[in-house]
């Protein structure tokens, strides 16, 4: 890898095209080198992720409301598959859809680091563009492991949440660079797709504040929908502001840390094969990536108590003692009410690590309807438990959640739990039971018994059984409309009603 400095330049100085982080982002993504095997085959775990989480959101509002608009737009030429669905749809509208799906509940995979991110959100668009353009599995595999690779290098080396950025402004050109991969685009063209896309996916994080809405789910949808036009235009011989991150008036000037602030982003080297994919994890529960870890957690404690004859009704408080941003994102440094009140919205539920840790205790598990549904927050008892709970930020779980050493990288917590007798109970974890270094890693055979338990009763064994070998065929296949899979329509008519809109 090599690391690049990134920083505001002015206008009047020389500052050649070719040093601008775009353009090193758009060698990577043209380097005709191979894609390592460890890549192809998380690449392909990671199809079957996406498949599963969206099978389980299908029949969700904002995922309704998503397939509903991108049935609006019928492909007249080529077109993509939009999940649930026969037929194929304008690209850029299915990749909208498919990204919805894939986000909607919170239940894919992850990279943490300067910054957070869900990787994965780039296979609906790459996946799109793919289909769109009659492209085979093999240029499939090449455009995510581009995708996977830029986003977790820009979240490496680049902080967006302490300016209040949504973390989707890494995606869009991420995944612009891996359709530019995918199409064997030339660097020019890449170059000024990734600006575009930037340019048009920079937001702010109230999407992740306060009262939690749908949009959640849509944005990076969104970013993926700007991505692929964006390569659309670029190809078309239109251009981008530049330079997009380092201009005087550019994102790190103006949206960042300001002109006098240097980034370290590292980079592939050319003939270096892209393995960024590697470091990122999947989910077990459906809910916020701190979550994860602190589910495990609540649920081993929950059987310790249990076993001690210990009654959650006489716990005075318990504290959770964890990283900056767990507390701050959504934990009580966050200071918003919404995450104690059990009328919030499911979004706003998934990213409350009081509402989280409680349940969990209780239920000793986790379910991804089960856990949020409208009469589990309103239990009394829950309430009250709930609101015992508190965050604070350790730094020693600061620290470890920024370390660069993946046998030191942590996103857990320690628990202390002291009752009104005095008696109190401590536990911690560091990585949650699915991640690499956990009590029970996902592999292949995980991710495929996550695909059959969100499948079950919503899609055929049939279905299931032809998807999952298409999947693992991916490499090979020339028609990358297996990867869809199609809902009956028995099952389709359970989604609710979606209210006309313009189209």
């Amino acid at each position: 890898m090599i690391n690049h400095t990134v920083r505001t330049h002015r206008s009047a100085e020389e500052f050649p095209y070719e040093e601008h982080l775009a353009h090193k982002i758009a060698r990577v993504a043209a380097d005709p080198v191979e894609v390592p095997e460890e890549t192809k085959e998380m690449i392909i775990n990671r199809i079957i992720d996406n498949a599963a989480v969206s099978v389980a959101s299908a029949l969700r509002r904002p995922v309704t409301s998503a397939r509903v608009m991108a049935q609006a737009r019928p492909a007249t030429t080529g077109g993509a598959s939009v999940f649930g669905l026969p037929g194929k749809y304008a690209a850029e509208w299915a990749a909208l859809a498919n990204g919805t799906a894939v986000r909607e509940l919170d239940f894919h995979d992850t990279f943490l680091a300067a910054e957070y991110s869900h990787p994965g959100d780039n296979i609906p668009p790459i996946l799109a563009a793919a289909q769109q353009s009659g492209k085979g599995g093999r240029e499939l595999i090449r455009g995510l492991a581009t995708g996977y690779e830029i986003q977790v290098d820009l979240v490496r080396g680049i902080c967006l949440h302490e300016h209040k950025i949504d973390h989707v402004a890494h995606l869009g050109p991420s995944a612009a660079a891996g359709i530019g991969t995918l199409l064997d685009l030339d660097v020019d063209t890449i170059y000024q797709a990734v600006g575009q896309a930037l340019h048009t996916t920079t937001a702010t994080r109230q999407s992740r504040k306060g009262l939690i809405s749908s949009w959640k789910a849509f944005a990076p949808a969104f970013a993926g929908k700007m991505a692929i036009e964006a390569v659309d235009r670029a190809m078309r011989g239109e251009g981008a502001p530049a330079p997009i991150w380092e201009g005087e008036d550019g994102v790190i000037a103006w949206l960042l840390s300001g002109p006098d602030h240097e980034y370290t982003v590292p980079l592939p080297g050319e003939g270096e094969g892209k393995r960024a994919i590697l470091d990122t994890y999947t989910k077990e529960h459906s809910a916020e990536y701190q979550s994860q870890a602190p589910i495990d957690l609540a649920r081993r404690m929950g059987e310790r108590l249990a076993t001690d004859g210990r009654d959650l009704r006489d716990v005075e408080s318990i504290v959770l003692h964890t990283s900056h941003h767990t507390h701050y994102v959504i934990g009580t440094g966050s200071n918003d009410p919404q995450k104690f009140d059990p009328a919030a919205s499911r979004e706003t539920l998934d990213h409350s690590i009081m509402y989280i840790f409680a349940v969990a205790l209780e239920d000793r598990a986790w379910h991804h309807e089960r856990s949020y549904a409208p009469e589990r927050a309103n239990r009394p008892e829950t309430i009250e438990l709930w609101r015992k709970i508190c965050t604070v930020e350790d730094p020693e779980w600061t620290r470890r959640y920024h370390s660069t050493d993946p046998d030191e990288k942590a996103f857990g917590a320690r628990a202390v739990i002291t009752f009104r007798d005095g008696t109190v109970v401590e536990d911690e974890l560091a990585v949650a039971d699915a991640h690499p270094l956990g009590a029970r890693p996902f592999a292949r055979e995980q991710y495929i018994a996550k695909f059959r338990t969100l499948a079950e009763g919503i899609v055929p064994q049939a279905e299931q059984d032809r998807f999952l070998a298409a999947a693992e065929n991916t490499e090979n296949l020339s028609d990358l409309s297996e990867l869809n899979i199609e809902l009956g329509e028995d099952v389709l008519a359970k989604a609710p009603t979606i209210p006309g809109g313009l189209f």
